[in-house]
């Protein structure tokens, strides 16, 4: 039978500690109002998922589409009288050129012309007065816009409503909460690590971390927050991962276990995972003898990436049957490589 073999090999292995810590959301929150108002509208709930810019909820907002109204008519008004204002001066600035060519007339008044003067320096002032006026408008225009916007609560990020905090026909305040929010598409990991098992924990170092399912999942650190607890003594430490199939039933506030190292580096023996098979209780593995499959039993201890630390039942050397085991029998002739098997001293793949 044709058969692919690994050979059990040593490994230098750093002596980890457990962690336990739990997933947490980059983004999650209040989604609060940001004028007062009834509620008119509540669009989402609980469960429900959003995208950004969504809508959740809209206030009652016909006292806010009035004040725009009246402001625009405000705006108009005040738009007017500094067209107004501005003709004036053109008209009176037109009189004092007239004025000022009748200098060496007979005709000449030098009061009449210091009163042209005047009018026209009144003249700008009062269009002035009216660009400022005109300007207050536009901005009260432009806050009663802004509130009638705010009427619309939407989504600031993509996520799941997780509660609602009002229903519809409340009355809210500025700040009051709506709905909870929280992304659980951007998780990662965050561990109360033992201040003295900080060493060596830098930006970017992997380690392992495994589910309560038993998978598991290289975790990255992004950061060691410095703030330490007095009574546990322990620091934050935030970690991200990539997820695969298994990201959506990963929950906020979802335990995970990080391992972490506490110790000298190690030499091990470890075999790969895909030559133990599990039967009765018992964990067995093919070992290639001569041209035979012999089944043993084996004690394993943890895991190191895709294999197990082996505490007894191998070698070094052994060659061990990675592809075709589930369908041996012990005894039975065997091929590997196209050759038939020889014993662990020939060598394997690793």
């Amino acid at each position: 039978m044709q058969v692919s073999v690994s050979a059990v090999r040593t490994e230098a292995l750093k002596r980890t500690v457990p962690v336990i810590g739990r997933f947490v959301a980059q983004q999650a929150g209040i989604v609060a109002a940001r004028i007062g108002g009834p509620v008119g509208e509540l669009k989402v709930e609980v469960g429900d998922r959003v995208a950004t810019g969504d809508i959740i909820a809209v206030l009652v907002k016909d006292l806010l589409q009035w004040d725009q109204e009246l402001l625009k008519a405000e705006v108009q008004q005040y738009d007017a009288a500094v067209k107004t204002r501005r003709a004036q001066i053109k008209w009176r600035q037109q009189e004092l050129r007239r004025l000022e060519k009748l200098k060496q007339s007979a005709a000449f008044s030098k009061a009449s012309l210091e009163d042209k003067r005047q009018e026209v320096a009144v003249s700008k002032s009062q269009a002035a007065e009216a660009e400022g006026r005109l300007a207050r408008a536009r901005a009260s225009l432009r806050l009663t816009e802004i509130k009638l916007s705010y009427a619309t609560v939407k989504a600031p990020y993509s996520g799941v409503v997780t509660q609602r905090h009002t229903e519809v026909g409340s009355f809210v305040r500025i700040g009051d909460p709506l709905v909870s929010l929280i992304d659980d598409q951007h998780l990662e990991i965050e561990a109360d690590v033992p201040a003295n098992r900080l060493a060596g924990l830098d930006q970017g170092r992997a380690l392992r971390a495994e589910m309560d399912s038993g998978s598991e999942l290289t975790a990255i650190i992004r950061a060691v927050i410095p703030d330490e607890n007095p009574r546990t003594r322990t620091r934050r430490v935030r970690l991200v991962t990539e997820f695969s199939g298994e990201k959506r039933s990963i929950a906020a506030n979802q335990s995970v276990t990080v391992h972490v190292p506490a110790g000298e580096f190690r030499n091990v023996l470890t075999v790969h995972k895909d030559a133990v098979i599990e039967r009765k209780g018992r964990k067995l593995v093919y070992v290639a003898k001569a041209d035979r499959a012999e089944i043993r039993p084996v004690t394993l201890g943890e895991a190191v990436g895709s294999r197990f630390v082996v505490l007894r039942g191998l070698k070094v050397g052994d060659l061990v049957v990675v592809r075709g085991n589930e369908r041996l029998r012990p005894g039975q002739q065997i091929l590997y490589n196209g050759q038939v098997a020889k014993p662990a001293s020939a060598g394997g793949q690793g």
